[in-house]
């Protein structure tokens, strides 16, 4: 789908001394991410899990023939679609089974248009849901490694801001936490530094305070 915010990734080109064009454009954003890669390699991981971050979540979408494809916004192709590991990835499983009824001209399909419309928003949910554990797992293990440095400043850019709360992830280590203090008119994308403030590994908290 589109990007969530564009007006934020036009705004990161921008400051690179960069124009996007007004509206998503998928060849304008792949080629201003290669030049930026190019340019400055050791910075463009940041930028790169910045425009993630303001493109929005992904999800799955089952479409029939007739329906104008969804297709995929950051590789800028329209017929798309993605599986990988069918051992480990139910969606994989399904698409496999698709292709094969088409591949061995199937009398009927394995699915439903209704059951694949199912499907997709359940494995939407519950990919969601594991990448809610395994980003847990990271941040605990982050705040057993940053216990020992409350106190500390460090740089860090700002990879979520909204109602919920504003999070930043550190320059070194790629930590990522909570700023508790000072977060007003923190954006996305924005560097900043924090101050560690407090860790709790069996909550996976890390929180900071903007230093300056």
């Amino acid at each position: 789908r589109t990007p969530k915010n564009w007006e934020g990734i036009a705004r990161e080109a921008a400051e690179r001394g960069e124009i996007l064009p007004a509206g998503p454009d998928a060849g304008a954003l792949t080629r201003f991410l290669i030049r930026q890669k190019a340019a400055d390699p050791d910075r463009f991981p940041d930028l790169s899990l910045t425009v993630v971050k303001l493109m929005g979540a992904g999800e799955y979408v089952a479409f029939r023939p007739g329906d104008i494809p969804v297709g995929h916004f950051a590789l800028a192709v329209t017929d798309y679609t993605h599986g990988t590991a069918p051992n480990r990835r139910y969606v994989d499983l399904i698409i496999q089974r698709l292709i094969k009824s088409v591949v061995g001209k199937e009398r009927y399909p394995p699915y439903t248009p209704a059951e694949l419309d199912e499907l997709a928003a359940r494995m939407t949910d519950r990919e969601k849901a594991s990448q809610k554990v395994e980003r847990f797992v990271r941040k605990a293990a982050a705040a057993v490694l940053l216990r020992d440095r409350i106190g500390e400043t460090f740089e860090a850019f700002v990879t979520g801001a909204s109602e919920k709360g504003t999070y930043v992830r550190l320059i070194d280590p790629p930590a990522e936490g909570k700023v508790v203090l000072g977060e007003h008119e923190l954006r996305v994308g924005q560097r900043v530094r924090v101050r560690l403030v407090a860790t709790d590994p069996y909550r996976g908290f890390i929180d900071f305070e903007r230093a300056g």
